[in-house]
Formats: structure tokens, sequence, C-alpha cells
């Protein structure tokens, strides 16, 4: 169990671990152009299972591909955060969860397809960057799971909270207090 994830989500880890990925773009014929090394379904399906075991939730946070290599991946649970590249109809019998928009699955983790900016109280894992580089600012840390940046392998969320991914990020809660504090003349402004 996480107990960081919100009530919602913590079925996830209620029988294992979190592992999450994204980019997968099975039998995609773009990949070689976004990556001349991209390698094949079968070999992204074999990275993922030498991690992820029947017992374990596997979050796929967009751009799937070809679906039929799905059911080869040995979670019990398969979650679906849609991509750019996805239509939640093409995958509602492979996925036991769809989300087609960005989820925040606990107070400071934010899940998302494209790198949210502007988010300075939590962490953004996500894809959809292929080169490597970040294209947003605005304080945020992000966490890029596109599978050719991380050599096709799921991350272990609990491992990340476990290794300190929300040390030095203070929840929006505290923030506005901060602000508060910082500038007493507007807060008792504010009581009229």
């Amino acid at each position: 169990m996480i107990q960081t994830l919100y009530p919602l989500f913590q079925h996830w880890a209620d029988t294992g671990s979190v592992w999450l990925l994204s980019d997968l773009h099975f039998e995609d014929a773009d990949c070689k152009l976004m990556d001349p090394q991209w390698i094949s379904p079968e070999e992204q399906v074999e990275r993922i299972n030498s991690l992820v075991k029947k017992n374990d939730t596997f979050v796929c946070l967009g751009d799937v591909g070809i679906g039929i290599y799905i059911p080869q991946i040995r979670a019990k649970r398969k979650i679906l955060l849609t991509g750019n590249h996805d239509k939640k109809s093409d995958y509602k019998e492979l996925f036991d969860e769809i989300y087609t928009g960005p989820v925040f699955i606990a107070d400071r983790i934010l899940l998302s397809h494209e790198p949210v900016p502007g988010l300075p109280w939590c962490v953004n894992i996500h894809g959809h960057c292929h080169s490597g580089k970040e294209t947003c600012g605005g304080g945020c840390r992000h966490l890029n799971r596109a599978a050719n940046l991380v050599d096709y392998s799921p991350v272990n969320l609990g491992e990340l909270i476990k290794a300190g991914l929300l040390s030095g990020i203070d929840s929006i809660h505290r923030i506005a207090i901060d602000a508060a504090i910082a500038d007493p003349v507007k807060r008792n402004d504010n009581q009229d």
C-alpha cells in the first residue's frame, strides 16, 4: 500500500507495486524517426515484464500504439492516461481504468501525458518529450518517463517516493499559509 496516494488510487498498490512508463508507441512507424534505436514491441514487453509482476499495477502515461501487446503485460491492473495519439475507445477492453487528462493521484503527484508547467507544489510524472529536453518551466519538478529515454523500463512509484521524490516540495496549502504569513497587511485587509 502506498499511503501517499489519495484513497481513490490506493487500490493500485493493494497487492503489489505501481509501475509507470510512457510512450510505448507499439508498431508506430514514426518511432525510428524519433530514435533510430527504438526497440520492437516484443522487446519492450519483455523489459516491462522483467520488472512488473502479476500482482502489480502498470500505468501507461499515454501513446500506446497497437493495443495487441497490452494483454502480454503481466500486471494485475493496467491503467492508461491517454496521450495525443490515443483514443479511449481503442483501448477500453485492454485497460482496467482509462483517464483522458492529467490526474492528481496524491497531494503532490500529478500524472499526465504531456508535461504540465507552472505547478511548483507538485511533481509531474509524464512522457511525450522524446528528446529528453524539458519544454516547460515555472518551477515544476518533472520526471519524464518517455520509453526511449528510460531504456524502455518502467519506474516503481513506491520506490521513487521512498527515495525522496517529494522532498523539497511544499504542498499548495503550505505555500498559501506562508504567503499569508509573509504579507499580514493583505491578510487583515481581506477580513472586512
